[in-house]
């Protein structure tokens, strides 16, 4: 018996990185998936890793900012399963530009994209889980939720929204018995593919960020999360997906039963300085 046995779980963001690791371990310790993503083809290979290690998984496009397509993949993954026991919320974005030369377009997508899908989430997934019984709500934010970035500032204020959002809902539904705990897990710099995307925004990028943060090689235009790990993480190197996971698991099981409302900050002693 696996510690999140006989559990429904919905993962949003699946296709790469956290959101693949923590569907993946959690189908490893029981749990049934059903996971989304607005990138097919690396939702399937989740949903084939998955399969291949003898786990359930079945896997949805969706887009976190379309409201109408939550109420669809809560319904599907209650026809199909029975219910909903774990809604993590991690599909994301990071653009990185300085706060005076973002365009309003970039901080409309990362804000749709990082809060209005947690919203939307909580919004149709919660009523589903606690008629399945009760369980457990964990939302994807960062360090960057927790410590300003230069460079990252619309970042940052997405992700500190998840924080208060994510202790303002817990005791929602706590004052509501609804059996549903809600919190936070807020990764340090992790090795994931988010690295690469970040120069997209506000003709700035990498270089608004690194130039604040930490020198980047010559003609460099993408962020090396071991470069910025040897620099600002005590430990000295980035996580890996497994290791949010592994928190992820644990506030998803029922050893976390009396923890909500709260974060868990895994980041390798950023936030400890």
């Amino acid at each position: 018996m696996g510690r999140v046995a006989g559990k429904v779980a919905l993962v949003t963001g699946a296709a790469t990185g956290i959101g693949r690791g923590a569907a993946v371990a959690l189908a490893a310790e029981g749990a049934k998936l059903v996971v989304t993503d607005v990138d097919e083809a690396g939702l399937k290979e989740t949903v084939d890793i998955i399969r291949k290690a003898g786990g359930v998984a079945s896997g949805y496009k969706q887009d976190v900012t379309n409201e109408e397509r939550w109420a669809e993949i809560a319904s599907i993954a209650r026809n199909e399963f029975g219910g909903i026991h774990v809604l993590v919320n991690n599909a994301g974005i990071a653009i990185g530009a300085s706060v005076f030369e973002m365009s309003y377009k970039d901080w409309q997508i990362q804000q749709a994209i990082n809060v209005d899908g947690v919203f939307f989430g909580v919004k149709h997934v919660i009523p589903v889980i606690a008629a399945s019984g009760g369980g457990s709500v964990i939302n994807i934010s960062s360090v960057a939720g927790l410590q300003g970035a230069p460079g990252l500032a619309g970042y940052c204020a997405t992700k500190g929204a998840v924080r208060l959002f994510s202790k303002a809902v817990a005791l929602e539904c706590a004052q509501s018995k609804m059996n549903v705990r809600v919190n936070s897990i807020h990764p340090g710099i992790i090795d994931t593919a988010i690295w690469q995307k970040i120069p997209q925004g506000g003709g700035v990028g990498a270089q608004a960020v690194s130039s604040a943060v930490l020198p980047m090689p010559p003609g460099a235009n993408t962020i090396d999360p071991n470069m910025v790990a040897t620099v600002g993480v005590p430990l000295g190197y980035p996580g890996l997906p497994a290791d949010i996971a592994a928190g992820i698991v644990f506030l998803a099981s029922d050893e976390s039963r009396y923890v909500t409302g709260t974060e868990l900050v895994i980041d390798g002693g950023m936030t400890a300085r």
